[in-house]
């Protein structure tokens, strides 16, 4: 399986190039994040336009990851859609594309604080699924261990050949794994934002994500 292996709190887990977390034993794919509507939501609210056709690149990149990995059960990490109405705007062949790839499969929407409501796509809607060892949230707790959450759109920054690379990675220590943002232009917060430094362990590493997923340790400055 493509990507980088790891284990946290004793389940066997892939950090997958996209963004996405694969766990082979329970054949769970997780993407966190997908911010569906986005460019619908800024129109309405008078904040800019954007390519319009974000929704639809997210949708492909799910459906390839979907397909790449056989995943029967998926997890959409909370903040799948930019908010409910922009759940509401999506378009009938994309309500339908989503009806696909739910077919045949489990299919868990978790609650973000962007969609905090159920919306009418079929799947379950949960604010945590405990699925032992792991716990799936949208947002991580201090105090939590075994933990998959995303929320913060993790990105980190590496030096290359004299210039810097920037992307977005999973965030993992011995108690949480924090996950990138799936959803096209969705932005990210720095790996040594206050608020992550203080979540994540001294030893945490950063996988950047990309064709090749690569472990570094947790930028901090």
């Amino acid at each position: 399986m493509d990507g980088y292996a790891f284990t946290l709190a004793g389940a066997d887990l892939v950090a997958r190039g996209s963004g996405a977390l694969y766990w082979p034993a329970q054949s769970l794919l997780c993407v966190s994040d997908l911010h569906l509507g986005k460019a619908e939501r800024m129109a309405r609210r008078g904040m800019g336009q954007m390519p319009p056709y974000e929704t639809r690149d997210t949708l492909t990149r799910l459906d390839d990851e979907i397909e790449a990995t056989r995943a029967t059960t998926i997890i959409c990490l909370g903040d799948s859609f930019d908010d409910t109405a922009a759940a509401e705007a999506l378009s009938l062949d994309d309500k339908l594309w989503i009806s696909r790839m739910q077919a045949g499969r489990r299919w868990v929407w978790i609650e973000g604080n962007h969609d905090p409501g159920p919306v009418d796509l079929g799947g379950a809607h949960l604010a945590a699924l405990p699925l032992a060892p792991l716990t799936f949230a949208h947002e991580a707790k201090a105090a939590n261990a075994g933990e998959v959450s995303g929320h913060y759109h993790p990105k980190a920054t590496l030096a290359v050949k004299g210039r810097s690379v920037t992307r977005p990675c999973f965030l993992l220590d011995s108690d949480r794994l924090i996950m990138p943002a799936f959803g096209t232009y969705t932005g990210g917060l720095q790996s040594h934002a206050e608020v992550l430094s203080t979540l994540m362990r001294p030893e945490a590493l950063a996988i950047l994500t990309g064709p090749t997923p690569s472990a570094m340790p947790m930028p901090r400055t």
